[in-house]
């Protein structure tokens, strides 16, 4: 495609320089630039890469895009803002791939990780083949590659989407982070089916305050769509049970499918009963009754499982199959995940790093333990400090004894942090361990016959960041082989 056809999608831009190269490709960074491609400068939280552009102009680019005059040999495209036009491009260069797929995008505080990969369960039992975008990983089919971020930016959704297509790919499920909608990272992106999970603390470095994380995650439904296509409705599937859950109905003009455990949602759980594995429960839907056994233990999960049958409602898949679908469900890597290596008490690793999702866990667990209950807990650094008492106070509500340890301390002093934390907790039963393999040591020394270790924070991560360095470290490795060595 020559520039000056790519550029017609633009409102108004300038150009600096002369010539209309053709243009093979589109970067945004100036390492991954080949000869003809288009390189898009992007002032980020981090790097302007306005200052690399003579290092992709050097590695190859034929013209470039950028908020400001930059000397080049090569066509400067300039324009407002790099971001909304590299969406823009995006979806016109790559033809405008997410339009050809089934795209459902999942957003809210917790549980988006488990309700995507139900969601692409159900699909694929179905006979479609799926493609994936989430925290743990990119999948296009049954292949795996590497999720840099729970929400890529525009331009890596668009060739995500492009390479989804070429390879056959009719759905797509992602995570839409709260971050990513305030960035205009999904700008362009053509979602037929918006999920609401469910809204508590966390991102408050970012957003603020909870009326702003709130609205952040309202520019899904409220992008949904304006116009009813027979051919192509709209859906919003929203979890009628949170305090939320009406800001979001009236976001959206999007038709409307309520899940929870009420009555008054359309898809709801009636009759339930928890296990230390499973949950089983009747399913009350506007297209019939059915009887559930989830291989997935934990009210939360239910929650997951109704947002799953409504998503896959909205896409004509009878109610029927996405039961018998669900039922063959595992548990996700990381997500409420038992550790056993042959040891007379249970060890749980779980990703729950939010006030909520913490809560949620230990109520589980709570509802299924014997014993005690010992808690390993930590918050990341350089992220919302607001939730730091919060979550130790949950901890030791929760659990009958509570270690504090570091998460991913990024730039902060680790000791800093477990202060933070400990603030919340005075007079508790608990202990400080900065290094998280020797809390993890010492809680499972503690354990005897019947107790549950909950490992809390990270779960299917397998780094830690301590200052800007990223250390191998898995909670589940680590655990297993303390409990072999014991």
């Amino acid at each position: 495609m020559r520039l000056h056809t790519l550029l017609e999608v633009l409102p108004f831009f300038s150009v600096e320089g002369e010539g209309n190269p053709a243009i093979s490709n589109i970067a945004n960074h100036h390492k991954k630039v080949k000869n003809g491609d288009l390189f898009i400068c992007i002032n980020g939280l981090e790097i302007d890469s306005h200052s690399l552009a003579p290092l992709a102009e050097k590695n190859g680019a034929a013209a470039i895009l950028s908020e400001r005059s930059i000397e080049a040999n090569v066509p400067v495209i300039i324009v407002p803002d790099t971001k909304k036009a590299m969406a823009i491009l995006a979806d016109y260069f790559y033809k405008q791939p997410s339009h050809q797929l089934l795209l459902v995008g999942v957003t809210g505080t917790n549980g988006k990780t488990t309700t995507t990969h139900l969601i692409d369960q159900v699909l694929t039992h179905c006979g479609m083949k799926t493609g994936l975008i989430g925290t743990m990983h990119i999948k296009v089919g049954d292949e795996l590659q590497v999720s840099h971020n729970t929400t890529p930016d525009s331009l890596t959704l668009q060739q995500t989407f492009k390479q989804f297509c070429d390879k056959g790919v009719r759905s797509a499920i992602m995570e839409v982070s709260s971050h990513a909608l305030d960035q205009g990272r999904v700008h362009g992106c053509d979602y037929d089916i918006a999920v609401f999970t469910n809204l508590t603390q966390d991102h408050l470095d970012y957003h603020k305050s909870m009326d702003d994380y709130r609205n952040a995650k309202g520019l899904l439904f409220s992008q949904l769509g304006n116009t009813y296509f027979k051919k192509s409705p709209k859906y919003a599937i929203i979890n009628k049970d949170d305090e939320a859950a009406d800001f979001f109905i009236r976001a959206t003009a999007a038709h409307v499918f309520t899940y929870g455990l009420s009555p008054s949602a359309d898809f709801y759980a009636r009759d339930i009963v928890l296990k230390a594995t499973k949950s089983a429960f009747t399913l009350v839907s506007p297209f019939g009754e059915k009887e559930m056994v989830l291989n997935l233990a934990g009210q939360f999960n239910v929650y997951n499982a109704l947002a799953a049958i409504a998503t896959a409602s909205a896409a004509g898949i009878p109610i029927e199959d996405s039961v018998r679908s669900l039922e063959r469900a595992h548990g996700i890597r990381g997500r409420f995940e038992t550790i056993s290596e042959g040891q007379p008490f249970s060890v749980i690793v779980d990703y729950a790093h939010t006030p909520d999702g913490l809560k949620n866990v230990l109520e589980t667990i709570q509802s299924i333990t014997k014993g005690k209950v010992i808690v390993v807990v930590g918050c990341g650094g350089d992220r919302d400090k607001i939730k730091r008492p919060i979550m130790a106070e949950i901890a030791c509500e929760y659990g009958d004894f509570a270690i504090f340890t570091s998460d991913n301390p990024r730039t902060e002093d680790p000791e800093s942090i477990l202060g933070d934390m400990e603030s919340g907790v005075v007079g508790k039963q608990y202990q400080l361990i900065v290094d998280r393999k020797e809390a993890i040591k010492e809680a499972l020394s503690l354990a005897k016959v019947d107790d549950i270790v909950l490992i809390a924070g990270k779960g299917h991560e397998t780094y830690q960041i301590i200052g800007n360095n990223v250390y191998d470290f898995d909670d589940r490795e680590v655990a297993r082989q303390i409990i072999k060595g014991m």
